[in-house]
């Protein structure tokens, strides 16, 4: 509760800037949908309104200003239409209707929980291998940075065409878009974890003739539980972004993703902005479930 206030303060002002700006991207549009109504807009030429500033437009068009947040087809929908779609097409709709954001949320959250299974299996022993092998730490950990540099939008269009040529389709493809999103912050947050024990913890493990196995079981992972759950919190956020953009390119209507897509298809923004925000808040709750296995795990082991 003590951090509630600032959070608060931040969502407030986000929307507050949100309905500030919704009269300036939406007011050409307006003017015109006025016009042919038979008000009297300034400038009365369309092609002045068109090159002429949104700033100008509103000022000297203030009586519009309302009609901006009532547009059917907005550049920028208000916070408002945005609600309202929501609760239409969440509650209101039967979550097996393909008009149900339950219906396409599910379909990318499946698509997500798989693909961070899969890229936080093998960015952990990925890391394992790393720290305890000179070879893989100089050969793998360069090609996991490289791997990273491929733009998504660039390299899941492939994948997915690659895939569907030998007859992989469905989940799978997202799946591995996913977890090509996802190893890597678990990589990289688990070969520093495991490389945290200073030199004095891992002596006395060998004062004591620990194993090899026995200083990993006993040192190293431990050590590496608050930088693993720190990944895990960036990895399952990637995951969510990388099951989003492989819906793209498959060009079907299922999904968050194809969801944006149909809704770019006619011109729809307000079916697009309900999708971005229910992968946001999907995306808020996954890092808050694993926020809340961290504070348990490092409870139990002592680490708090």
């Amino acid at each position: 509760m003590r951090n509630a206030g600032p959070i608060l303060t931040v969502v407030a002002a986000i929307f507050a800037l949100w309905y500030l700006a919704v009269p300036f991207m939406n007011v050409k549009e307006t003017l015109t949908g006025l016009e042919r109504a038979g008000a009297v807009v300034t400038p009365d030429n369309p092609i002045e309104r068109r090159d002429a500033s949104s700033f100008g437009l509103v000022l000297k068009n203030s009586f519009a200003i309302p009609a901006t947040y009532a547009q059917d087809r907005p550049r920028l929908p208000a916070p408002h239409q945005v609600a309202s779609d929501l609760w239409d097409t969440t509650v209101e709709k039967k979550i097996t209707s393909k008009r149900s954001l339950v219906y396409h949320g599910w379909i990318t959250l499946s698509a997500t929980l798989l693909g961070f299974a899969i890229g936080t299996g093998a960015g952990i022993l990925l890391a394992v291998g790393i720290v305890h092998s000179r070879a893989m730490d100089m050969s793998v950990m360069p090609w996991a940075i490289a791997s990273q540099t491929i733009p998504i939008l660039a390299i899941a269009p492939m994948i997915i065409v690659v895939l569907n040529s030998i007859g992989v389709q469905g989940l799978v493809p997202k799946a591995i878009i996913s977890a090509y999103l996802s190893f890597f912050p678990v990589v990289v947050g688990m070969v520093k974890g495991l490389r945290a024990p200073d030199a004095m913890q891992l002596d006395l493990l060998k004062t004591y003739n620990a194993s090899q196995s026995q200083g990993f079981w006993k040192l190293r992972l431990p050590a590496s539980m608050p930088y693993l759950f720190a990944s895990l919190k960036i990895g399952v956020a990637a995951a969510l972004v990388g099951a989003i953009v492989a819906e793209l390119p498959a060009g079907g209507a299922r999904g968050l993703g194809g969801r944006m897509l149909t809704g770019s298809y006619y011109g729809q923004m307000v079916q697009i902005w309900s999708a971005l925000v229910l992968a946001a808040v999907l995306a808020a709750s996954l890092v808050l479930l694993i926020g809340l296995a961290q504070r348990l795990t490092l409870k139990r082991m002592g680490l708090t």
